[in-house]
């Protein structure tokens, strides 16, 4: 099942993607009620099978439902409310060869916040502050059940589903202390979406093809295969150290083709009117233009 937000009347609306478009489950509710249908992504983050078959079920019983045209929601972030947006930095073998960076003996973690959530085709400001910013496409990983010490073999049992990301990065914020953290929580920074996909639709999430195109120029092409740990290595790792909670998403790393993997002299960083796009295989689709701060 592929889950979506939107805004309607000052709020996030929860929709399901399907074939012909976008269905509105709050609309669909008053025309049909049902008591046991989730109406907010968090919701059905935090009820987890019961949630899905609850959708399934009512979708199945609906008749012609009115669906909404995907060109004409304004998007919102797929994930609304994390607990926790954790990071994997110098997750790929080939950027991190890019950067001339040793492998990683355990993953790099860090931290971004709400503010940096938004979602598919939303303007996103360059901040004032940066004169180097870069992109970022990574898998999105979103926790569906309390994990603590989880081992390796049963991590992926806890994982919800899945969904595109943009890592919006900073580069001279970023690298200007030892700490990574200024450069990665501006406002806007962490775009994800347009959907969030199930876990039961993803066979392997350490075999997906991931791609970053900035104004129709292919920049990253690669696969989560080249990670140097995978989805399951990450969830239980993480879980060793904190307790992860429905709705807490890990951004897992992104593979060579990044600004700072150029040479100095072909760094050409994000500018006002850029479009740049990320997708996942199976996962979707992620387009952001970027404009000048005001």
């Amino acid at each position: 099942m592929k889950l979506v937000t939107f805004m309607k009347d000052d709020h996030l609306a929860l929709g399901v993607k399907l074939e012909g478009g976008i269905l509105d489950l709050e609309a669909a509710l008053k025309q049909q009620p049902n008591e046991d249908v989730p109406t907010s992504m968090m919701e059905v983050i935090n009820k987890g099978s019961e949630a899905i078959l609850a959708i399934e079920t009512y979708i199945n019983r609906l008749s012609n439902p009115a669906l909404l045209s995907e060109n004409k929601i304004e998007w919102g972030p797929c994930v609304t409310e994390p607990n926790k947006i954790i990071c994997v930095g110098l997750n790929y073998r080939k950027h991190a060869d890019e950067t001339n960076a040793p492998y990683p003996e355990v993953p790099i973690l860090f931290n971004k916040f709400n503010n940096t959530l938004t979602g598919h085709q939303k303007k996103i400001a360059i901040p004032k502050v940066t004169e180097k910013l870069d992109y970022e496409v990574e898998l999105g990983v979103v926790i569906g059940k309390e994990a603590k010490y989880v081992k390796k073999d049963d991590a992926l049992d806890y994982v919800f589903g899945y969904c595109t990301a943009n890592d919006l990065s900073a580069r001279d914020l970023q690298l200007r202390t030892q700490q990574w953290l200024l450069g990665k929580t501006c406002d806007d920074f962490s775009p994800i979406g347009p959907y969030l996909v199930t876990a039961d639709e993803i066979e392997n999430p350490n075999n997906l093809a991931v791609k970053t195109i900035v104004n129709g120029e292919v920049r990253q092409d690669s696969n989560t295969s080249d990670m140097i740990f995978y989805v399951d290595e990450i969830v239980s790792y993480i879980s060793q150290h904190m307790t992860l909670t429905p709705g807490d998403i890990i951004l897992t790393g992104t593979p060579e083709g990044v600004v700072l993997g150029y040479p100095k002299e072909k760094q050409v960083y994000i500018q006002p009117g850029d479009v740049v796009t990320v997708e996942i295989e199976n996962l979707g689709t992620l387009t952001n233009q970027f404009v000048e701060e005001k």
